[in-house]
């Protein structure tokens, strides 16, 4: 009389029957288990998906688009006002046999030492110097240090004109320490111009690497430094083994964003020596506003946008693989 009603009831044991209409229970478990994490995955992405909507529709909008104008436009030979005449890559084959180019690219080679290299390693110094020492006010410190980072590059430059005058504060004061005959016009000097321009750029950019690096050694474990002190370490030991590791991260966004910023270089450049004398200080920048601007040379100029931005791309992407090569 119990038999029938057990026969009909699944067991414990028995899987359950996939439900009418399904067909995952005809698929190889590992399949099933794919599906299953895909579904999961839908379900934690997608919140991300709408939050970051709204910022890759501006990218989109207002970099992407003007980019893609930019290289459009470089297809073409027009003065910016009358009707283009398609060229295809005759500008870029132009830009390839225009000597001043190389130049320019070498200036910008240059200004990355002054922008990126020095300004790291000044803030890597600095970040460390007040991570040690305990001093009354060094608040007040840090924030006169940073003051550079956030003037106009406009004002910057003007000061710095007044500063490298004939008659300015450098060469009056290189005058009253008996080093007069050392006194010239820096920026109108042809092999002095581009040195004191990229120090301009180290005093405005070493603040920023030295704000991250500030913020990268609070994150650093104090038993590290106490371990390194117990085996014996000084400082400038404790600074290359525990220090600078840990800062890698740091290091990273620090180069990217000065090493973009000296090859793109442009207002700094512009308004202390427009690029002479000669063209001892020219960058791609320059060129890039002479044409759109002043020989309405705009498809020219537009090749030049684009060949700056993708050596600015390859570039940061070498040093982004560089320093995560070097973490792994």
């Amino acid at each position: 009389m119990t038999a029938a009603p057990l026969a009909g009831r699944a067991t414990a044991t028995e899987p359950a029957s996939p439900a009418p209409g399904s067909d995952d229970g005809h698929k190889p478990p590992a399949q099933r288990r794919r599906n299953g994490l895909h579904a999961w995955a839908g379900r934690q992405y997608w919140p991300a998906v709408w939050y970051l909507l709204p910022a890759a529709i501006v990218y989109t909008l207002f970099v992407l688009r003007p980019l893609g104008q930019t290289a459009w436009i470089s297809l073409f030979r027009w003065d910016g006002l009358t009707e283009g005449r398609w060229v295809g890559l005759g500008n870029y084959r132009a830009l390839l046999s225009d000597s001043r180019i190389p130049a320019a690219i070498g200036h910008s080679l240059e200004f990355v030492v002054f922008y990126a290299l020095l300004p790291v390693a000044l803030g890597l110094f600095l970040a460390a110097l007040m991570s040690r020492i305990r001093v009354y006010g060094l608040s007040f410190f840090r924030a006169v240090l940073f003051l550079p980072q956030i003037l106009a590059t406009v004002v910057v430059a003007v000061s710095w004109r007044w500063v490298y005058d004939i008659d300015g504060p450098l060469n009056a004061a290189l005058r009253a320490v008996g080093l007069g005959s050392l006194a010239r016009a820096w920026l109108g000097d042809y092999h002095t111009a581009l040195p004191s321009v990229g120090l301009v750029g180290t005093w405005v950019m070493y603040g920023l690497c030295m704000v991250l690096f500030l913020a990268g050694t609070q994150k650093i474990p104090t038993e590290l430094y106490e371990s390194a002190r117990i085996d014996g370490c000084g400082p400038v030991r404790e600074f290359f083994t525990v220090t600078l590791p840990a800062l890698r991260g740091e290091m990273s966004i620090a180069l990217v964003l000065t090493i973009t910023y000296a090859l793109r270089n442009f207002d700094l450049v512009w308004n202390t020596t427009t690029g002479g004398p000669g063209t001892s200080t020219t960058v791609p920048s320059v060129f890039i506003y002479q044409g759109a601007f002043l020989t309405h040379e705009v498809g020219g100029a537009a090749a030049i946008s684009v060949c700056l931005t993708a050596v600015v791309l390859v570039v940061t992407g070498l040093v982004m693989r560089l320093v995560r090569g070097k973490e792994g």
